[in-house]
């Protein structure tokens, strides 16, 4: 591998990993789309969706532990929310990362497109009076939590996520967790569905390994300087940040899928 690759994936990593950190996602939404087209605009050779995919699953399980390492004091983690959507999401993950090999790049390019569309919608849906609550006293839908938790794996498996940049749309809109609880517990879940998104790409050989393990560096030491940044942050900054994120990532993806 030429030292310029190198260095554009380790960039790509740690810019990934640092937002990772800081937003409470497993960066693959911004990895993505980054590792698919960065490297062909500055001359090496493109990776392939299926590779792209399973760069992306290896990254993010060791993303989300420099994060989760992070937020582990501050009563951020919601322990409880934690085990219900992180067990749900590790079996959809399993299933949607050993489906993954019978999907064409297209397929895989189209669920992945699905994904951050519903994500974006759903960021910009009103949160009034979301950060008031005592985290002591934050409640649940446990039955409901679970449901989402396993449709979000199977197709964050599909592409090689963990699911994070839909997981917190659902958690501040629907499960109505506080913004800087959503962004830690997250962290926490995307880590337990990384692990079936990762053994998927691994055992159907989708992983270009020296690609993910100069990516698995970069946010080795970017996410928990992310993370120390987001638990300074306001939190309507924070929600404005990831919602123009994943618009935007929507829109890329989408021109792609058409053509345009």
């Amino acid at each position: 591998m030429e030292i310029g690759l190198i260095i554009t994936i380790f960039l790509i990593g740690f810019a990934g990993s640092y937002i990772s950190g800081m937003l409470g996602i497993g960066g693959s939404i911004i990895k993505y789309p980054m590792l698919l087209y960065i490297p062909t605009l500055v001359g090496f050779t493109a990776f392939t969706a299926h590779e792209v995919s399973g760069i992306s699953a290896v990254q993010v399980f060791f993303a989300t532990i420099g994060g989760v390492w992070a937020y582990r004091k501050g009563n951020y983690l919601h322990k409880e929310l934690i085990l219900y959507m992180g067990v749900s999401v590790l079996i959809g993950s399993l299933i949607g990362g050993f489906g993954s090999r019978l999907l064409p790049e297209e397929g895989i390019n189209f669920v992945y497109g699905i994904l951050a569309l519903i994500a974006a919608v759903m960021m910009f849906i009103p949160k009034k009076g979301l950060d008031d609550q005592d985290f002591s006293t934050v409640t649940f839908n446990k039955p409901l939590a679970s449901v989402l938790a396993l449709v979000v794996g199977i197709g964050a498996g599909i592409v090689g996520a963990a699911g994070a940049f839909l997981l917190v749309p659902i958690m501040l809109t629907v499960m109505k967790i506080p913004t800087k609880m959503t962004i830690a517990s997250s962290l926490a879940i995307t880590l337990i569905s990384s692990i079936g998104s990762t053994i998927g790409k691994i055992s159907t050989g989708q992983v270009d390994y020296l690609a993910a393990g100069i990516m698995i560096v970069a946010s080795l030491i970017a996410a928990p300087l992310g993370a120390k940044t987001g638990k300074k942050m306001n939190t309507t900054i924070l929600q404005g940040m990831l919602a123009v994120l994943i618009l935007g990532t929507a829109i890329k993806i989408w021109l792609d899928i058409f053509g345009i």
